[in-house]
């Protein structure tokens, strides 16, 4: 600020957008792989059908939030078991940790959804406005026929992209084909459509507009994955005591003074994120590789050995600076952090495992009415009520038998029922008021509290299940 101009300096500086060059090589072609493959089991897994019987969803993948289930081919998942749910969670936070020790930012490089979707609309403008120096022409000119042509068609082809991806979405929520048609002819409820204009939104603005901003100011990864990574975590790296002194390739000939480095920016054109990998590792690198098939180009070109820009760990380059072998890069990977994470991931996943081939078909829970506690009735009966729910796994309808233990002075009657079986539907949960009475002259009649195992039992098999609760009596 001066006397001249009293406006004081902004504190913030226009985001300049980013346009990728386009780049050939492994690490490029293994993104196109796992692009396809995420995408391809994204928008298909909810087509997929599973035979579950006549009375139940045949979606393979289903989040049936109307009846509170969730269904994964051959599994399904009830909210009382959502433990599972908590230990999947408890694996794939585990995971993040194990490949970020051990090979840096991988996942946000190869796997994360904002990468994927973002890899993918570069691509489309990329078909649309051509490579990197047609699209900086095309967004450094004036409005004209062209330019609105062309970003019209690119925004439209956005926006079909999101809407895809916000359909796709809903789909696992509900039987996708009767959605679909649902969807089309006006008769899906409001949420669908709200759920997908969202995902639309959000998809067309993160993967068009916000990109690497996404990563960088929104995404805590970044900040956290430093916590993660050590002298001998494998990271993108430039070798500067192999490419320093750079200098420009004069007249096709080498300079034996100057270092390999040729200073062609070809690794910081073909950056999503825009940086330049030679000022060495920085927060906002997400370890995609793409700069390393950038450089091993221009190194073949000038007859130099690839790997100036590589995989590698700080230990390697310690190493090689002063003529050491270098380790193996198994022995970067297992080493006693990476081993931790692993062994507990096993263990998770070991623990859901047995706990789904050891958890039963059935299932019940008591919850006493507490208010009132109990009722003495005219001949001087006590009665507690319960509301009980019974919950059948199994795909087809079942007789449960109600039975209590404990106390065998006590009566058990279920409202609305005239005996003590119900039946309950395959995959179906019953709500049951129970009333269990002590008549007067027995001890739960007169005892303050006693204890009461109520059993559901399937009759004529081994099936059954318990729950453990308290009957109030007159003197509580």
């Amino acid at each position: 600020m001066n006397a001249q101009d009293p406006t004081p300096p902004s504190l913030y500086a226009a985001r300049e957008p980013i346009f990728p060059r386009r780049v050939s090589g492994s690490f490029r072609t293994m993104k196109w792989w796992l692009l396809a493959v995420m995408l391809g089991i994204y928008y298909l897994i909810p087509w997929i059908r599973w035979d579950r019987g006549p009375e139940m969803p045949n979606q393979a993948v289903l989040l049936d939030l109307g009846n509170r289930r969730f269904f994964f081919f051959m599994v399904e998942i009830w909210p009382h078991e959502f433990y599972f749910v908590a230990g999947l969670l408890i694996m794939a936070g585990i995971g993040l940790f194990l490949f970020t020790s051990a090979l840096g930012r991988v996942w946000c490089g190869y796997a994360c959804p904002q990468t994927v979707w973002t890899d993918l609309f570069i691509q489309v403008e990329r078909w649309i406005e051509g490579d990197r120096n047609a699209r900086l022409r095309l967004h450094r000119q004036p409005w004209n026929g062209e330019k609105i042509r062309k970003y019209g068609l690119k925004w439209t082809a956005w926006f079909l992209i999101g809407m895809a991806t916000g359909g796709a979405w809903v789909f696992y929520f509900a039987d996708a084909p009767t959605l679909l048609v649902d969807l089309f002819t006006g008769q899906a409820h409001p949420i669908a459509y709200l759920t997908v204009l969202v995902l639309t939104m959000t998809t067309f603005l993160f993967g068009g507009f916000f990109r690497e901003q996404v990563c960088i100011y929104a995404c805590p990864w970044p900040r956290i994955q430093a916590a993660m990574m050590d002298e001998d975590t494998i990271t993108i790296d430039y070798r500067h005591w192999r490419g320093e002194p750079r200098g420009k390739l004069k007249k096709g000939e080498l300079d034996p003074s100057q270092g390999d480095c040729i200073d062609c920016m070809a690794c910081v054109n073909v950056c999503p994120m825009g940086i330049d990998i030679r000022n060495g590792q920085q927060m906002e690198c997400i370890t995609c590789g793409l700069c390393i098939d950038a450089c091993d180009e221009v190194m073949d070109r000038i007859g130099k050995p690839r790997g100036l820009v590589a995989y590698m760990a700080l230990s390697d380059q310690e190493a090689e600076l002063s003529g050491k072998p270098q380790k193996s890069v198994w022995k970067h990977i297992l080493r006693p952090r990476t081993i931790l994470y692993t062994v507990i991931w096993g263990l998770v996943g070991i623990g859901l495992v047995v706990a789904l081939f050891l958890r039963a078909d059935l299932d019940m829970s008591v919850a006493p009415v507490r208010n009132p506690t109990h009722v003495v009735l005219s001949d001087g009966t006590v009665r507690n009520v319960y509301d009980i729910r019974v919950r059948n796994m199994y795909p087809e309808q079942r007789i449960f038998e109600l039975s209590i233990t404990e106390n065998p002075d006590l009566r058990l009657a279920i409202e609305g029922e005239p005996g003590r079986r119900v039946a309950v539907g395959p995959d179906e949960m019953a709500l049951l008021r129970v009333y269990l009475t002590a008549p007067p002259g027995t001890p739960s009649n007169t005892a303050a509290r006693s204890p009461v195992r109520i059993w559901a039992t399937i009759p004529g098999t081994n099936d059954r299940v318990y729950s453990d609760t308290i009957f109030n009596g007159r003197n509580q």
